[in-house]
């Protein structure tokens, strides 16, 4: 499949869990998980309203029911309430890490091997999160900050990510660089 070829399109509902764990969603119909199953698809675009596209992945929520999870500011941004229905397309993403690469990590780990080394030895879903926290910034001296925190916690602790440790590092580390 071709990047950002379409996958799937539906009308959802914006739905909501009782349970605080997952909390807002979007139901997939069964016959789009069954074509996603079919071709091995795990994460892909997704589109609300034609609005712009961000990276995802099926959420299950037992017996043969899957969702995406709906965001406090994907929610706001849509205009979406409880009970709202949005238009969903679903397109392929065949980006490395499932979500973008903030350009200031990328150039980082154009100078700093051992940073890239250990970043790259982590769980796919590890990376995601990291790559969540750093590209979450509005500006790029705090990408870069954050970026510069994560791998210098990374070759500290030889590539075990401690987000415990890693949230005090950002704290005590913040404006310092």
């Amino acid at each position: 499949m071709k990047n950002n070829e379409i996958i799937g399109q539906f009308e959802g509902v914006l739905e909501m869990y009782e349970d605080n764990l997952w909390n807002f969603h979007i139901k997939v119909p069964d016959e789009i998980i069954n074509d996603l199953k079919k071709a091995d698809v795990k994460r892909f675009l997704c589109q609300i309203n034609q609005g712009e596209k961000f990276h995802t992945s099926l959420m299950p929520a037992g017996n043969d029911i899957y969702f995406i999870k709906i965001n406090k500011e994907l929610r706001v941004h849509h205009k979406l309430g409880l009970g709202a229905s949005a238009d969903i397309a679903l397109f392929t993403d065949s980006s490395a890490y499932g979500m973008p690469l903030p350009e200031e990590l990328g150039e980082l780990f154009l100078h700093d091997p051992e940073g890239d080394f250990y970043f790259h030895q982590l769980t796919p879903g590890k990376q995601r999160s990291l790559l969540y926290i750093i590209g979450k910034p509005k500006t790029s001296d705090k990408r870069i900050e954050k970026s510069v925190i994560i791998l210098d916690h990374l070759i500290e602790f030889k590539g075990k990510l401690n987000f415990k440790m890693l949230n005090k590092d950002f704290k005590n580390k913040r404006g310092l660089l």
